[in-house]
């Protein structure tokens, strides 16, 4: 039953490369949750945490594609090199600011510099599965395999990610999540870094040859775009979730309550990991994207924290195979030499996406309520599965293909 999970993990260096993968982007579950913690506790003033939060979101936007394109042009090891000291540098100089009371422009500015060096290592990992595997000449199937592994790692660090940044800002100093998460940062990308043998070839530019911006691929933008507006059901609903817990008198069960969410998530992507689809990944993307609006609809009916922990892990079962199956529609449309780039646009505008639905998410939360605040994560899903029909016309031949699938 587990036969694809014992072959990938047997691929000469996977192990390796995806454990420092795993470490190096531990920073993605932290960041954001010890910001706030710092920034609270420096101005005591959450607005002004939730608004540095939004931005740096939403610069990480634009940073993860540039630098997972100059990943494709030069290669991961050299960019690496020089991304993981300048964000340690940038990231050091946002926390003395805040932890000194420097004015709060400076904070502004320095977290905006520091998430400029944002890097997807996720999408790296990913890459580096690709390039093995089909060195390796295995079944394709166990691409898919391996999407799906990367996807259960994913939910390992959003499961304890928070917990540790939490755990570190309440009992040793505010500032402690961020600096914990820039150790791990440290630690990772450096590791991933030195492992030549499975680092993918550069693809530099040749002069004369067409360079097409990702974007204007169809394929990726009927990809990207529903995607970034699916990340405001993840943001608001968080947000919705901790509100919820609060009202209940069950503020300490949060992060149990998110990581049930996150569970069901990972049990997913292990199942979709072990089945060898006949199905093409845009179908199968559609149809979860459809289950994540339909599993939205309970939330409007919770009236208590099991009800709500019930809802998540049954809605979390269609998360992890919507994100599977974007890799795998994608990878399949663009060329090598643009492959790291075009992982990114997958995730790349979720924090857009995100921080709008959150700040609407929390304005209704403060004048109507948290039940009428779970319209939002609904809302957010059924525009991502507007968005998704909108591009029906791409999809449709996708769907048809008549070339291998995994």
């Amino acid at each position: 039953m587990f036969s694809a999970y014992k072959t990938l993990f047997g691929t000469p260096g996977g192990m390796k490369f995806s454990l420092a993968g795993f470490v190096g982007r531990m920073p993605i579950s932290m960041e954001g949750l010890a910001l706030i913690f710092v920034v609270v506790s420096a101005s005591h003033s959450y607005a002004l945490a939730g608004f540095m939060s939004a931005m740096a979101e939403i610069t990480k936007s634009f940073a993860t594609p540039f630098w997972s394109r100059q990943a494709d042009r030069y290669g991961q090891r050299k960019i690496l090199n020089v991304v993981v000291p300048l964000r340690t540098l940038l990231m050091t100089i946002f926390i003395l600011c805040v932890l000194n009371s420097t004015p709060t422009w400076t904070w502004f500015l320095a977290i905006i510099l520091a998430e400029m060096s944002t890097i997807n290592a996720g999408g790296m990992v990913r890459i580096r599965w690709l390039y093995v595997l089909n060195k390796t000449k295995a079944d394709h199937h166990l691409i898919n395999t391996a999407y799906s592994y990367e996807s259960l790692i994913d939910e390992f660090v959003f499961i304890f990610g928070p917990m540790i940044a939490t755990l570190c800002a309440t009992t040793i100093h505010p500032a402690a999540g961020m600096v914990a998460a820039l150790i791990f940062f440290c630690t990772g990308l450096p590791i991933l870094a030195s492992q030549k043998n499975t680092e993918p070839p550069p693809s530099p530019r040749i002069a004369g040859e067409p360079h097409p911006p990702v974007l204007r691929n169809k394929v990726v933008r009927a990809v990207a775009i529903p995607a970034a507006i699916v990340g405001g059901f993840f943001s608001s609903m968080g947000l919705c979730v901790v509100r919820f817990s609060q009202v209940h008198h069950a503020q300490s069960q949060t992060g149990i309550l998110l990581a049930i969410w996150a569970g069901g998530s990972a049990i997913s992507a292990i199942i979709t990991g072990i089945i060898k689809w006949k199905s093409a990944p845009a179908l199968r993307y559609m149809i979860n994207l459809a289950a994540l609006a339909l599993l939205a609809i309970p939330f409007l009916f919770v009236k208590s924290v099991p009800f709500l922990a019930l809802a998540l892990f049954i809605n979390g079962l269609s998360i992890a195979p919507i994100i599977i199956n974007a890799y795998a529609i994608v990878e399949k449309t663009v060329p090598s030499a643009q492959l790291t780039e075009t992982l990114s646009w997958v995730t790349a505008g979720m924090p857009i996406g995100g921080a709008t639905a959150s700040a609407l998410a929390g304005w209704i939360i403060d004048h109507h309520g948290v039940e009428t605040a779970f319209w939002v994560p609904l809302g957010f899903t059924i525009a991502s599965l507007c968005a998704t029909l909108a591009h029906f016309t791409t999809y449709k031949p996708l769907i048809g293909y008549p070339q291998h699938r995994d």
